[in-house]
This record gives structure tokens, sequence and C-alpha cells, in this order.
């Protein structure tokens, strides 16, 4: 296969026409809309909804690109991550080393990967009654900056649990209720691309179960593929079979596809993206889209439609109109991590098939943004493109970030886990009030 994205991408995208976003409708109350929804951590609040365009995007370098890389903190005794009204913050888990995504397993088990050092995967199984696990188990050990983990064949009875480490995908024997390992790893897919600029590889299962999806981003923030060898087989999303033979590039130009979710309602793959940096504080937004098959979103030398990057200026003038823009553009640098479809029965209806997505934070911006995790509402597996800022708070008012969010996923009794890299914590969001 040839690195040059271009020629390849033009098979598929050339008879490919404009993604039309099928329209919902928030009934929350008010949405802030143009410049005023490009807002830092100072002013977003919990419950608040935003909406960002491409209409609303500046010219590149309408400001400096700025280095303000988060400055961890321990946590201050009066900091707590804040919620809309309604729903109860507690720390489900803490003193662990590098929590990153977490996934549930079909009986309700909370799988956590665990980076570095040790690569672990830890599971959380159950609730007390003061909002803890009621067992914690380390089901594997000595893997490479673990991060996606999925169950196979999808369903209640799963046969495998496959974890993506940085540069393989490895599966385990699983059966409900394991809380550790009953047989070595087996490697079936050996040669993804190695750490360079983004190291974290989800993966997740179509839901019949014939399509196995691998997120990889890219080892650059806008090198040229056609040029950079080390391009390869990145930003990418890669379809391979579920024993890991390579099928075909499924979605190509996605700087950093972190989270990968499959919408339960429409069988739609869904990515949460990490867009590219040092174009200015509002430039580019990242963004929470569904993924078309053989679509192409842009990276590096186009970003949200025809909008080319000047530093690949005069390129491939022939994939301007072939851009596809995605369903929720968020704020530009935010870091948006993980993502899941909400099915559980704890928080009122509305929420019920909404996303929730981690946002881990700027480092490219004068004032930090993101530090959060949103909800997007869906109608019909449908987004309008507006997002809510969910959980908040994670940065002290004077710009101390204390927690960053990175992984979600929902327990049986229908409360949000939140993992928590910044404090090597866990949070669990429930719903207390009246539906």
């Amino acid at each position: 296969m040839s690195n040059r994205k271009p020629s390849h991408w033009l098979l598929g995208a050339a008879a490919m026409a404009p993604l039309v976003i099928i329209a919902a409708s928030s009934t929350e109350g008010s949405v802030t809309t143009g410049q005023a929804a490009f807002q830092d951590y100072k002013n977003i609040k919990p419950g608040q909804f935003r909406k960002i365009t491409p209409a609303d995007l500046p010219q590149p370098f309408a400001t400096q690109s700025s280095s303000n890389g988060a400055r961890i903190i321990p946590r201050p005794e009066n900091a707590w991550p804040q919620a809309p009204e309604g729903f109860k913050v507690e720390l489900y888990a803490t003193g662990l080393i590098f929590p990153r995504a977490l996934r549930t397993a079909p009986n309700g088990d909370i799988f956590l990967a665990e980076t570095s050092p040790r690569g672990e995967i830890k599971i959380f199984r159950g609730v007390t009654a003061d909002g803890k696990p009621k067992q914690t188990s380390t089901f594997a050990t000595g893997l490479t900056a673990p991060f996606g983990i999925a169950f196979y064949p999808p369903g209640p009875h799963p046969n495998w649990v496959y974890i993506s480490n940085t540069t393989s995908i490895s599966r385990f024997p699983y059966k409900n209720g394991d809380l550790k390992a009953t047989g070595e790893p087996q490697t079936i897919v050996s040669d993804l691309p190695p750490a360079g600029n983004h190291t974290t590889r989800d993966v997740v299962f179509s839901l019949d179960g014939k399509k196995m999806f691998v997120a990889v981003g890219s080892a650059s923030n806008v090198d040229d593929p056609d040029t950079t060898p080390r391009e390869f087989h990145r930003a990418d999303i890669l379809q391979y079979t579920p024993d890991g033979a390579f099928v075909k590039i499924y979605g190509a130009g996605i700087r950093n596809p972190v989270g990968l979710a499959v919408n339960p309602t429409t069988g739609q793959l869904w990515c949460s993206v990490n867009e590219r940096d040092e174009l200015g504080d509002n430039l580019v937004p990242d963004y929470i889209t569904h993924v078309q098959a053989d679509g192409f979103y842009g990276w590096p030398w186009y970003y949200i439609g025809g909008n080319q990057d000047p530093r690949h200026a005069g390129k491939h003038p022939e994939l301007k109109n072939k851009v596809i823009v995605p369903d929720v553009l968020m704020p530009p640098h935010n870091a948006s991590l993980e993502m899941l479809f909400y099915q559980g029965k704890q928080f009122p209806k509305e929420y019920v098939g909404d996303i929730f997505a981690a946002e881990h934070g700027s480092w490219n911006r004068a004032i930090r943004t993101g530090y959060d995790v949103v909800r997007v509402p869906l109608k019909n597996g449908h987004a309008a493109g507006e997002f809510e800022d969910f959980l908040t708070g994670f940065v002290t008012p004077e710009g101390g970030v204390w927690g960053r969010p990175v992984g979600v996923a929902v327990v049986p009794d229908g409360s949000l886990l939140v993992s928590d890299d910044g404090s090597k914590s866990v949070w669990r969001v429930s719903w207390t009030g009246k539906k």
C-alpha cells in the first residue's frame, strides 16, 4: 500500500457528497453560540450548552501560538468536580498510577487501563454504600502502554478481552466474572505504528462483530504523509477482522482519533479527536463525529471542511471539496479523549443515548480550555452540533490543574465513572434529583 494518502483516498472520496448533518435540537435551554462559545476554564459551568460552527472559526494565526502546559498540583481541600443540579460527585477510587481508558464488561465489571509504568489492566466490581468499589483486582500486567479495551464477541457472553498496546493488539481468554487473566495473551496485530507523537490505540467492534476498528494518531502535528514515511497508517482509523487481518483504512485524515465508540442505535462508528495545534488559540477545533466509511477528514492539508492549512498552502486542491465536516466542533485544544453512549437507567430519560466525552485539557492555548467532561445531546442517533459542559472544576481560579479527565464508563446502576490522570483517581457521578 502506498504511503501517499491522496491517491489512495481519491478512489473512495471522489464520488462522496459533503456530509449532511441531520439536525437535532436541545430541550435543555439556551445555547451559547458564536465567539462566546470559545470559552475557557474561567467561565465554563455545569449545565451550560455551547455550539461552535465552521462560520465561527478565525483566520489562522489570528493569535499567537501559546505553550501553556498543565501545571499539575495536588487537589486543594476545597476542590471537587462540579456537575449540573441534581447530580452528586463522589471519589470512587484513588491512589492509582496513571489511570486512562475505562470500559464496562458485559457483566458490569469496570476495566481500567493503567498505562505506565507497569502497564496494568485493573478491574473494579460493584459500588458500596459510600460509593467505593466492592472489589478491586489486577487482571493483567506487563503490557506496553495499554489503552483500548474491548470484549468479543459483542453481546452478553464474551470469549475474549482485547487490549490495544501502542504497537500491537492482544487478546486474553475471558469469560464473565474473571478477575484475573486465565491464559496467556495472543498477539493478533503486531505492526501498529510506534509511539511517535501519539501513543493511544483504542479498539472497538462493530455491532455484528465482523469489523474491528483501531485508532492510530499522527506521529506529528502537521507533517505531510506524502513525504514523511513515519505517517504511514497514522491519523487513520484502521479496519481489521476480529482475528487481526488488515482490511483497509476505514477513515483517514483524522489527526488523533483517541476515543472510539459504536452507536448502539445506528451502528455507526464515532470518534473523539485531537486536532492540530499552533494555528492560534481558537484553531483548530477538536471534534466528536460519526465516521463515514472511506471518509476523509482533512489532516494535514485541510481542516473542518475545505479550510487549507497555510503550512501546506497549494497542496492537493483536488481534495478541498472532499473533506467531511465533523458533527460536533469542540473548543480547540480541548484534547478530547474517551467517549461513550449513555445506556444507563439512572440519569433522567433525556440523557439516554447521549454522548459523554472526557476533555483532557489544553496546552496550546493562552488561557486553558477543556479539563472537563462534556455531554453531546443526540436525537435519533444524530447530533445538532451542540454540547454541554457537564463535569467541571478541575482547574483552580489561579490556573493550577489538579485533575485531567481521560476515560468514561457506566456502571450497572447507571452512574458515570470518570478516570482522572491528574489526581490519579476515578470519580463517580450519580443522579440524586427528581426525574
